[in-house]
């Protein structure tokens, strides 16, 4: 794994941990029932997360954090230490620690 810090298209230092932050806002905003956000937290382990949650979901984390992801790209992540390394990736070019 590569540093916990990323620059994202504008020059600004991005880590994981504030990704993990900002995710926490968009579950916040998705989901009625409350959810801990963590690196290992997968879709299994919230009742409420459906298919078409999932897809709200992905629509929320682009807005929130001004990327677009590819077809399939996050489908093939299995938890959100995953999608984190995605989001970074498109920030910068990196992974989480």
């Amino acid at each position: 794994m590569e540093a916990d810090q990323n620059q994202d298209g504008l020059g600004i230092i991005v880590t994981a941990t504030e990704v993990l932050a900002q995710l926490q806002t968009v579950f916040d905003d998705v989901f009625m029932e409350p959810v801990q956000v963590t690196p290992s937290l997968s879709a299994a382990d919230v009742a409420e997360w459906t298919s078409v949650q999932n897809i709200s979901l992905i629509l929320s984390v682009e807005s929130a954090f001004g990327i677009r992801f590819r077809v399939g790209e996050v489908e093939s992540s299995n938890n959100i230490g995953e999608l984190i390394d995605i989001i970074l990736k498109h920030l910068g070019q990196g992974k989480r620690p």
